[in-house]
């Protein structure tokens, strides 16, 4: 299925209707990104100072891991809301559907992955062939397929710094991981002129490096920051939220010589970008309370607007189009139940 046909099929599930279904818990139960986490967690105080204090249990499980959680079934055990850092893919919506699973999909929002060190380390500027020959597991070495032999940047590029090549990053099952060996991984290796040639394309570009230059970190973005600190030699690779949050202690990266901003994610010249999402499940509205509150602040003008509580600390607006059709399709939802 296309990731069009797949928009239009969440879309019809929207409006079928569902089962009864009796919950005992009083309280949203949330899952998934942890890029999104911030995000979610400044909803979540809003809806908790309009609802008596009922603060809606927000766990950072990583993007895949949220979604296997909430496609899983209805009820007690499994959660009202997975927060993703890209679009659910046909097979996990499939399982979906396979559990009685009907997710409604919001796109609220855009971010930009990053690559940044600390503040104290050098400037640098890479394209996405260098990022790729920097992470992958193997790579082109004179017209031959090899496993990655790049110590440092500068035996990748002249210009960049002599200094070891260490990247800090997150696990297979986050939504950042993913979106990065799509686009930065990916489109590096395809910039590569024999990359093709020696069956290096597609998912075979995906691999990362397992001989310490790249070290999985977790969910944890503050752990990175930590990290980062005692390493000054580093990079860790995170959203740009995250780094908006910490600008203090990080210097990004430009990718291809362009700065991850939020002026350059908007406007798409940032090359390393993305839209956010969260998934309600269908079955669990009027059942959960305070979900469809949850879900009409989420989608609210106050909180995804350019002047929104969202933007403050790092989210980049939806077109008002689009945020006016978030609203319309909560309010619908919320009215229905």
């Amino acid at each position: 299925m296309t990731r069009v046909g797949l928009g239009v099929a969440l879309l019809l599930t929207v409006f079928l209707g569902a089962g009864e279904l009796a919950l005992a818990r009083d309280k949203v139960q949330i899952v998934g990104s942890s890029t999104v986490y911030p995000f979610a967690a400044a909803v979540a105080e809003q809806v908790s100072l309009k609802n008596g204090g009922k603060f809606p249990v927000i766990e950072s499980t990583g993007t895949g891991g949220g979604i296997k959680l909430f496609c899983a079934g209805s009820g007690d055990a499994t959660p009202d809301v997975t927060n993703a850092s890209r679009p659910m893919k046909p097979a996990e919506l499939e399982e979906c559907r396979a559990n009685g699973v009907t997710p409604v999909e919001i796109r609220f929002g855009f971010d930009g992955i990053v690559l940044a060190g600390a503040a104290s380390g050098a400037d640098m500027n890479l394209s996405l062939d260098q990022v790729f020959l920097g992470l992958a597991r193997k790579v082109p070495v004179e017209g031959k397929l090899q496993d990655n032999p790049f110590q440092s940047w500068r035996q990748i590029g002249s210009t960049l710094p002599d200094k070891r090549i260490e990247i800090l990053g997150p696990p297979p099952t986050s939504g950042t991981r993913d979106t990065f060996v799509e686009i930065a991984m990916e489109q590096g290796c395809a910039a590569l002129a024999d990359a093709g040639s020696l069956g290096l394309k597609g998912a075979a570009c995906h691999e990362l490096r397992q001989d310490g230059s790249f070290l999985e970190t977790g969910e944890n973005d503050d752990l990175v920051v930590t990290m980062l600190e005692q390493n000054p030699k580093a990079l860790g690779i995170f959203g740009y939220s995250f780094l908006e949050r910490n600008r203090g202690d990080l210097k990004p990266v430009s990718i291809s010589g362009v700065e991850p901003s939020a002026g350059n994610i908007a406007a798409g010249t940032y090359p390393l970008s993305r839209p956010l999402y969260f998934y309600v499940k269908k079955e669990h509205l009027g059942k959960v309370p305070g979900l469809e509150e949850y879900l009409l602040e989420f989608a609210s003008e106050k909180a995804l607007g350019p002047d929104g509580y969202l933007a403050a600390i790092g989210l980049i607006p939806l077109p008002k189009h689009q945020r006016l059709e978030n609203e319309k399709l909560a309010g619908e939802l919320a009215a229905a139940q």
